[in-house]
Order: structure tokens, then C-alpha cells, then sequence
């Protein structure tokens, strides 16, 4: 596999297009900010450009063969609609403790939901059996160009609607989001900084990046939890691409949400949200003309009722 490049990501916004909404840049008075809403995305998050690109892309003999993928919601969601634009047969594996929006919306699109193990971490093992003795092809939410091809799409609309942004704020679990946002970036102008966001919680790319051990914990911000296979792509693009990656303590996560309910009427999930903790926390972060990518708002609600109520 090759990093995916500038022409990458346009053909692959040209064949998304059909089906994506190009989100909304919202000027956030109480951070400084920007916040390019992808929770108000087709699907809530998003996972929908990188799934799209890459399902669209299917060879009619692997439209045949059908699709397996893990998820722990946002990109099974993503998955489920592609496959239904394309009438092509999908299994998406899930963790146990998925939430039961993302089940049931993942569900809806017609595809079969298997719910298994208690992390991201099982569920993709599982899925790669399935793909071992069914010989389905296995879609990847980030180890994958096309996939990274598809959410650099989100640059192209920030530099579109905001052509002085200086720097970029992405949530980072696995990398695929912050490497295609990244890659694009570099390409167009090097001087806009890239900073990745994630829970204390759920370091993995921080580790990779900083050299640290941190370990994994349970999180509200599940969306960026799980291990990132060896040899995956996205661990060679972060570096090339990505200017720092700060932590936020799962406290600032959930106040971050009920933040934006109450400042903006607007929903985030614990990933989505990183984000604005982490402006939240540093607000010196946002002298410069910063865009903060909020990343999908498919969040259960008896947890936001939780959060709202403290």
C-alpha cells in the first residue's frame, strides 16, 4: 500500500460526492475556533467518506465475494450505507458494549451485525476469521489508501471555506482521520499545523508518536480506542504529517459535550468532542485561525442524558 497523495483525495472526493454532505464551518465564539461539523454528516461522523471511497471502489469480483468489516460503530455505519448504494453483501462485526445507536443504525441499512468481545481489538480479529473462511473483503476503517483518500476530503472543505486556516485540530485513534486530513494539508500548504487529539484513555497513536507506553483504558471516547495493526499505513503517514498530538482527561471530554449542547445545540460523541476539550483546556491554542474537527455525533442517549446531568 501507498500513502495516498493530493490527486488521491480529489478523485476521491469526485466519487463520494454524490452521496456526502459538505458540512458546515461554524464559528465558535466561546472557543476562537471553527468547528467543521461532521457529526452533522450523513451517518453522524466522519467515517462515511473513507468507507464510500473505498466500497465504490470495489472490483466487480469483490462486489461478488461481499465485505466484512470491525467496527466500533462509526465506520460500520459507513460501511452499511456504501453497500446498500451498491447492493453488495456486507457482515460488520461489533464489540459487545457497542453503543445501541450504532448498532441499530447500523443494523437499518440491511446489512448482518455481529456482535463480538469486549473491545475493537476482538471485533476485528474476529471479522479477519470471517474474511479467512468466507474470502470477503476485509474493509478496513483506517490500514487502507482509499480509506485515508476518503477523509482528507474534510481539508478540501476546510481550505474551500476557510482559506487563511493556520491550524488543524483531529481526533487520532488508529490515524486514518489525521492522515488524510494531514496528507492533504501538507500538499496544499506545509505552514498549516496538524494537531492530533485523543483521550488519555486511548493512546495508541500518542505512544507511537512520543515513544510512550501509556496504556489503553476504557473511555467514553470508544471511537478512538484499540490497537493499530503492525505495519499499517497510517503509522508511517502520521509522523510525515501531524505537528503534534495532545491528551485531554475523560472529565474534560464529557464537559466538552455538554459544552456544545448548551453553546452550540449541537450533539458530539466522546471522540468527536477531543477536539474542543482540548481547546476547552488551552485556549491559547486558538490565536491563530484554527478549524477543530468535530468528528461524528452518534453518541447513545441515556449517556448524554448522564453527561448533561453531571
Amino acid at each position: 500500500m501507498t500513502k495516498p497523495d493530493l490527486q488521491d483525495i480529489f478523485a476521491a472526493r469526485a466519487r463520494i460526492a454524490l452521496y456526502v454532505r459538505h458540512t458546515p464551518l461554524e464559528f465558535s465564539r466561546g472557543l476562537g475556533a471553527y468547528l467543521k461539523l461532521e457529526n452533522l454528516q450523513r451517518t453522524g461522523s466522519f467515517k462515511l467518506r473513507g468507507a464510500l471511497n473505498r466500497v465504490l471502489s470495489l472490483s466487480d469480483e469483490e462486489k461478488r465475494r461481499g465485505v466484512v468489516a470491525a467496527s466500533a460503530g462509526n465506520h460500520a455505519q459507513g460501511v452499511a450505507f456504501g453497500c446498500a448504494q451498491v447492493k453488495v453483501s456486507a457482515v460488520v462485526v461489533m464489540p459487545e458494549a457497542t453503543p445501541r445507536t450504532k448498532v441499530e443504525a447500523t443494523r437499518s441499512y440491511g446489512v448482518e451485525v455481529r456482535l463480538f468481545g469486549a473491545t475493537y481489538d476482538d471485533a476485528e480479529a474476529e471479522a479477519r476469521r470471517v474474511e479467512r473462511e468466507s474470502e470477503r473483503v476485509f474493509v478496513s476503517p483506517y490500514n487502507d489508501p482509499l480509506i485515508i483518500a476518503g477523509q482528507g476530503t474534510i481539508a478540501l472543505e476546510i481550505l474551500a471555506d476557510l482559506p487563511d486556516v493556520a491550524q488543524v485540530l483531529a481526533p487520532v485513534g488508529s490515524g486514518g482521520l489525521i492522515s488524510g486530513v494531514g496528507a492533504a494539508l501538507r500538499a496544499v500548504n506545509p505552514a498549516i499545523r496538524v494537531i492530533g487529539v485523543t483521550s488519555r484513555a486511548t493512546p495508541t497513536m500518542y505512544n507511537h508518536l512520543k515513544g510512550e507506553r501509556l496504556p489503553q483504558l476504557p473511555s467514553i471516547a470508544e471511537g478512538l480506542a484499540g490497537e493499530v495493526e503492525p505495519g499499517a499505513l497510517t503509522l508511517d503517514i502520521v509522523p510525515q504529517v501531524v505537528d503534534d498530538i495532545r491528551l485531554v482527561e475523560e472529565d474534560d471530554i464529557r464537559d466538552s459535550i455538554a459544552w456544545l449542547v448548551e453553546a452550540h445545540h449541537l450533539i458530539a460523541e466522546g471522540s468527536g468532542a477531543v477536539g474542543i476539550a482540548a481547546l476547552r483546556r488551552c485556549p491559547e491554542m486558538s490565536t491563530v485561525p484554527t478549524a477543530v474537527i468535530v468528528s461524528g455525533g452518534n453518541l447513545d442517549i441515556e449517556e448524554l442524558r448522564r453527561i448533561i446531568a453531571g
